[in-house]
């Protein structure tokens, strides 16, 4: 049986670090596992009044079918004014709605954590301020490997990451998150 994992990148930017960050996920990813990314490009920003009157956009549906039927998610994010984008907090609050699908899309959802930037302080103040917002959605926090990637313009090129150590981490990264998977799996979402 293959478990799918979701990659969802906090960053639109095109030439992201941490879109690239998440690309290079594939080349570490097992065979007995799916690996997609899905976009949070189009989705709106969140107003209630828009919800209210036509619904949940088609956008947003996508990407919670998309988590409501992965085994794993591993979020690649930036780090914005010491916590996370703001288009990704978006998303996740459209993707939150109506709060009667939570369980099915975000409960028990085994998520991991990573990201990197420019600056020095890699990611590390991001990545603890999505820890709030994972508990309440009930999803399950992997922690049992860091991946913050500081220094990114070093690390990344036009063929993506090619730091032989960055990529090792990666790899440890993967295969750690993966091996969690296998161990301990998303159970029931209701």
């Amino acid at each position: 049986m293959t478990t799918k994992i979701i990659g969802i990148s906090g960053s639109l930017r095109t030439g992201s670090y941490n879109t690239s960050l998440l690309d290079s996920v594939r080349r570490f990813m097992p065979d007995d596992f799916e690996f997609e990314v899905a976009s949070i490009r189009e989705i709106p920003l969140y107003n209630a009044d828009e919800e209210s009157e036509s619904g949940v956009p088609e956008s947003v549906a996508k990407v919670k079918e998309q988590l409501a039927s992965a085994g794993g998610l591993i979020i690649a994010t930036p780090e914005y004014n010491h916590s996370i984008p703001g288009v990704t907090k978006n998303a996740i609050d459209w993707l939150s709605r109506p709060p009667r699908d939570i369980p099915r899309v975000f409960g028990n959802l085994p998520v991991a954590l990573m990201g990197a930037t420019p600056g020095r302080g890699a990611t590390l103040l991001s990545q603890n301020a999505w820890l709030p917002i994972l508990h309440t959605l009930g999803m399950r926090l992997w922690s049992g490997r860091s991946m913050a990637v500081p220094a990114a313009g070093e690390k990344f090129g036009d063929e993506g990451l090619h730091d032989e150590k960055t990529l090792e981490l990666l790899g440890k990264f993967v295969r750690g998150f993966t091996a969690s998977l296998l161990t301990n799996p998303r159970r029931s979402r209701d």
